[in-house]
């Protein structure tokens, strides 16, 4: 697959790692260092947009605390010394994508739902520190709904230690919208105070993906409740760094999900920055 391609499929494993994996983020513009607590696959979210297959059974049910350290510990110094470059996958990646940008909290699931989620992120800002890369980023990539919990604070606050960052999913302005693209029973509700609060503490990224649904782009009132949302998040002191608006790039879930075009994410991201008042980048599909 060519590199320019390559974030059309972000593979959870490289080489035989189970855990950690690099891939290039066309957000990060860089290469980001993957990190998967859910290989097990289990979610709270079933969105209908999603590219992991959960219909396959996965050959891991649980983390490897000392698999994944030292992982991580190999894979780390491989990236940041341009090493991986010479791998057949990303040989050709340009000139300017050839730098480590992350490590991020993702994978094949909600990461928030690890049950050691604040160890884990100390156990690998410790790997990032004994690698003499202080200033990398730690990324967490989550859709918020267990930010509210207290173990899961202490590992905001990790993170807030060692150049962290909270990417927080949210991609409807009403419950209704909600529920039809994330299809959990969590409230809409607990998403929008939990991004509310933790924005109060630290700024947040929030990202926000849209898509056809059955050939239908989100109507014009769902996304003017999404700009009110995002303004009230603002308006109770919350800080909001930057809004990504992006759409499908992978296969998703459901058949009938598609992407948006470049002209419908660039007009979204405008409507963001003017009626939100908050920047907003885009990022295109496939």
């Amino acid at each position: 697959m060519p590199t320019h391609q390559l974030h059309t499929t972000h593979e959870r494993s490289f080489d035989d790692t189970r855990y950690v994996y690099p891939v290039l983020s066309r957000r990060s513009g860089g290469m980001s260092i993957g990190v998967n607590l859910n290989p097990d696959k289990v979610c709270n979210f079933d969105c209908i947009y999603c590219q992991v297959d959960r219909r396959e059974q996965s050959e891991t049910t649980f983390v490897g605390m000392d698999r994944l350290l030292e992982e991580l510990r190999e894979l780390l110094p491989r990236v940041a010394t341009g090493k991986i470059f010479q791998a057949e996958k990303f040989r050709d990646t340009p000139k300017e994508l050839r730098r480590l940008n992350d490590i991020a909290f993702s994978g094949d699931g909600e990461p928030t739902t690890y049950k050691n989620f604040d160890e884990i992120i100390a156990a690998c800002a410790e790997v990032k520190r004994a690698a003499g890369l202080d200033d990398v980023k730690m990324v967490l990539i989550t859709n918020a709904s267990m930010l509210h919990r207290s173990h899961v604070q202490r590992g905001l606050e990790i993170l807030d230690a060692n150049q962290g960052e909270i990417w927080a999913k949210l991609d409807a302005g009403t419950a209704e919208y909600y529920q039809q693209i994330e299809r959990t029973p969590i409230p809409f509700q607990q998403i929008l105070d939990n991004i509310t609060s933790a924005a109060q503490v630290r700024s947040l990224v929030i990202q926000s993906l849209f898509m056809r649904v059955d050939g239908k782009p989100p109507t014009a009132n769902e996304l003017e409740a999404f700009c009110d949302r995002l303004a009230e998040i603002v308006s109770a002191g919350g800080q909001l760094s930057l809004v990504q608006i992006y759409t499908v790039a992978r296969r998703p879930a459901e058949s009938f999900v598609s992407p948006l075009s470049n002209a419908e994410v660039d007009a979204i991201v405008e409507q963001v920055c003017s009626q939100a008042g908050v920047p907003a980048k885009a990022y295109y599909g496939s």
